[in-house]
């Protein structure tokens, strides 16, 4: 929707980069490697398919190789804080953090006099 629009809204653009940078961040931690995005790192529109991509592909990854979801996972945050959650947990989060944020940018389309696409669930499986 945003690459065909004329002028997308700033908050959009933060809002979805802080999405992507998220789900790779999160998917870092999985698999224990050092995240190649910062949480709030912007990124050029055009690049938003090619990482979004990348992280369903590595979450794919992810849940095709786990032997136990249930796995503990060490990691530090942005903060320097270390705490550890399962699998599960980091894997729910990454889409329930993508859930609130996608509502926001709805919101933020909607104050700029845009309809936003739906993001009900059920619409994306049909």
């Amino acid at each position: 929707m945003c690459n065909a629009m004329e002028t997308v809204p700033e908050k959009v653009v933060e809002r979805f980069s802080h999405i992507l940078n998220a789900h790779h961040i999160w998917n870092a931690r999985a698999i224990k490697k050092n995240p190649e995005y910062a949480v709030f790192q912007l990124h050029d529109m055009q690049n938003w398919g090619d990482i979004h991509y990348e992280n369903q592909r590595a979450s794919f990854e992810i849940t095709t190789n786990a032997d136990d979801f249930e796995v503990r996972i060490d990691y530090e945050t942005s903060e320097g804080r270390l705490f550890t959650n399962t699998l599960q947990d980091i894997l729910f989060h990454i889409i329930n953090h993508s859930t609130h944020h996608r509502g926001q940018i709805a919101t933020d389309f909607r104050n700029n006099g845009i309809e936003p696409l739906p993001l009900d669930y059920i619409f994306y499986k049909r």
